[in-house]
């Protein structure tokens, strides 16, 4: 158990696909002994093994847990924390640094990857804010009832399959937009349209839909007015346009200003009930989850993690 509280437990994420995805790490470790910070340091196989590793630093009792990762890493520790007593959760602090090949929690923030110092000096600061998570609750295959909470956003339907597509490409593609792009224009191409019905406050959709972005913050520019600390989800309902719309799209989401495009329905609630989504993908916080089984809810926990923030 670290004798100081304030000692910082480290959690790095070699970024999938990198060349070198250790240069990262050596260049934080330097930044810490340049600062003279106290920390301990593990490294993950993989974003799914934080879990083990977050549970292995609050058991050794550290009250500061910095993440050296992206989006998915950063779920895997939300959701280990929301497994804790509040009393244990309240007394510990999540920060980051940014490290994955899509760290849009840590932009929302501007938190930059390319700034090791500023991260640094950012969490020595230890300005924090306590933050919502977004939660889906559903029903898996074996029938079980569960929940999964999120930071950034639910995707279900186009984003889903292009977040597992960008997936299969990031080895050669390692800078998120050059990632994102040739997928997204991959599916032009393809009909991708979901018979769904969604209720969302007094109104029912039950049509075709291209996309829904559930946005706990910016939603990878789908949902760019979130923010996680007003209690209520940015929702973006995405029918499917005409050729020469997608290509405005393209313009209107990587300008911040797709919830200007008439294909584009955005909703602000606390909850939303997604009854049907027939064979769409379900992806949350940039990497892909076992798709429910039947009608599932997503909704929010209001101030729920103590957060870092510039």
């Amino acid at each position: 158990m670290p004798s100081d509280t304030n000692k910082w437990g480290i959690i790095f994420c070699p970024k999938s696909g990198a060349l070198r995805p250790h240069r990262k790490w050596e260049k934080v470790e330097k930044c810490l002994k340049e600062k003279g910070i106290d920390y301990d340091f593990v490294q993950s196989e993989r974003s799914s093994s934080v879990e083990r590793l977050v549970n292995m630093m609050l058991s050794n009792g550290y009250k500061t847990l910095v993440i050296v990762g992206g989006d998915s890493a950063l779920n895997e520790a939300v959701n280990c924390l929301m497994q804790m007593p509040k009393e244990v959760r309240d007394t510990v602090t999540l920060g980051v640094i940014p490290n994955g090949l899509m760290n849009d929690f840590a932009h929302f923030w501007d938190i930059r990857e390319s700034d090791i110092e500023k991260c640094v000096d950012m969490i020595c600061q230890r300005k924090t804010r306590t933050i919502d998570l977004g939660c889906i609750r559903y029903t898996n295959a074996k029938g079980e009832k569960c929940h999964r909470y999120f930071l950034n956003s639910l995707c279900i339907g186009l984003v889903a399959s292009v977040i597992r597509q960008r997936r299969h490409s990031s080895g050669a593609l390692s800078w998120r937009k050059l990632a994102f792009i040739p997928s997204s224009l991959m599916m032009i191409f393809q009909r991708l349209e979901y018979k769904m019905k969604l209720r969302i406050e007094s109104d029912v959709i039950d049509r075709k839909v291209m996309t829904v972005c559930i946005g706990n913050a910016q939603g990878y520019g789908f949902t760019p007015n979130a923010v996680p600390y007003n209690g209520l989800l940015d929702v973006s309902v995405v029918y499917h346009p005409e050729v020469a719309q997608l290509i405005e799209g393209f313009y209107l989401l990587y300008s911040g200003k797709i919830l200007n495009h008439k294909s584009v329905h955005p909703y602000r609630t606390r909850e939303i009930f997604v009854d049907k989504a027939e064979r769409a993908l379900v992806g949350i916080d940039g990497r892909m989850m076992n798709t429910p089984v039947g009608p599932f809810k997503v909704d929010v926990e209001q101030e729920v993690i103590r957060f870092i923030i510039p």
